[in-house]
């Protein structure tokens, strides 16, 4: 692995970031047009406008969240009561399904207002008119994406992922893999599958071949993973770095070493790709963030270490790339606006 080292400390950003009592565990973060949200695992929502009042639904009144994603226009929630809730900016709920109690294990937002969930060995994929469509994989599933373009899942299941159509009675084309496959990612030019494995490794296939890609050296899960804006890096959590590799080419960052940046006493639990530039932020679990620029290895400072803080399990940017939201596991979180 080849490794970026800063030349000097890393300035601070921290007088830009307005700090967030969230007060529970902070499941996810999203931006949902100018509002920032927060989704916490005891089921509220919290709401943070543009003007910085704070206000709050909750998603899931007599349980916990488990699982999240967010499209953009609404931050979709699945918990333990066996519901998938969209909250909107302004705080309005909407129940997309019902599982009757079966814990949702993964929820994802696709194109047009799509949603997909799954719960035990059943996924169900929702389009933007509310049609329901069902597909009962090999194994349960821990990991759910939609590409970036057209109606196409990846499922993430027992030794491998497969990629399903909704809206055809087309066989799923299955990825195979030996292992257990957790999270999916779907690259943004849709030439590139990648899943986190419980082996604490990546595995990835390039399409349309179903090329193998295999990226071990892990010390740690990778439970994290983002791509560059323009498809050719994938950030990846789960070392005391940021860990990227390279997708140029057809075959990806086979043969190539993946490049380390953020180099910290403690391991990478949350990374957020910048929407318009070469910037990653790192987020650690001894409450540290960081922002991390590729191109010189330069560093900038976005909160410091806090082990009271808990690890960092959320960050999100907003579309233009000029606020930077993060949260913790024990509810510490923050909004970042970088300067002008």
């Amino acid at each position: 692995m080849s490794t970026f080292t800063p030349t000097r400390p890393p300035e601070s950003l921290s007088k830009n970031v307005a700090p967030i009592d969230a007060g529970a565990h902070v499941l996810g973060a999203a931006f949902l047009g100018g509002t920032a949200a927060l989704a916490l695992v005891d089921g509220r929502i919290l709401l943070l406008d543009e003007d910085g009042a704070v206000s709050e639904a909750v998603a899931h009144p007599d349980s916990g969240a488990l699982v999240c994603a967010a499209d953009g226009r609404r931050l979709v929630t699945g918990g333990d009561d066996g519901r998938v809730v969209a909250t909107s900016a302004g705080g309005e709920i909407e129940t997309l399904g019902d599982e009757k109690g079966k814990w949702i294990d993964a929820v994802a937002c696709g194109p047009d207002g799509a949603v997909a969930w799954s719960a035990g060995k059943s996924v169900k994929a929702r389009d933007g008119k509310g049609r329901v469509k069902q597909w009962t994989p090999p194994s349960s599933v821990r990991g759910l994406v939609f590409a970036a373009k057209g109606y196409r899942l990846a499922v993430a299941h027992n030794n491998g992922a497969s990629l399903w159509f909704p809206n055809t009675d087309a066989k799923p084309d299955l990825l195979e893999w030996k292992g257990s496959h957790l999270d999916v990612m779907w690259s943004p030019n849709g030439r590139f599958v990648v899943t986190s494995m419980q082996e604490n490794q990546l595995h990835g296939w390039g399409l349309p071949e179903k090329q193998h890609m295999r990226m071990s050296g892990y010390p740690a899960k990778t439970r994290s993973m983002s791509w560059s804006h323009d498809g050719l890096w994938l950030a990846t959590s789960g070392a005391d770095a940021v860990i990227v590799w390279p997708f140029q080419g057809e075959k990806g960052p086979m043969g190539k070493a993946p490049r380390e940046c953020g180099v910290r006493p403690a391991k990478v639990s949350a990374v957020a790709f910048h929407p318009k530039a070469l910037v990653v932020a790192a987020g650690y679990e001894d409450g540290c963030v960081l922002l991390c620029r590729m191109t010189d290895a330069s560093e900038l400072l976005v909160r410091p270490a806090d082990q009271a803080g808990g690890a960092i399990s959320a960050l999100a940017w907003d579309s233009g790339g000029r606020r930077l939201l993060f949260g913790s596991r024990e509810g510490a979180a923050g909004l970042l606006t970088l300067p002008v």
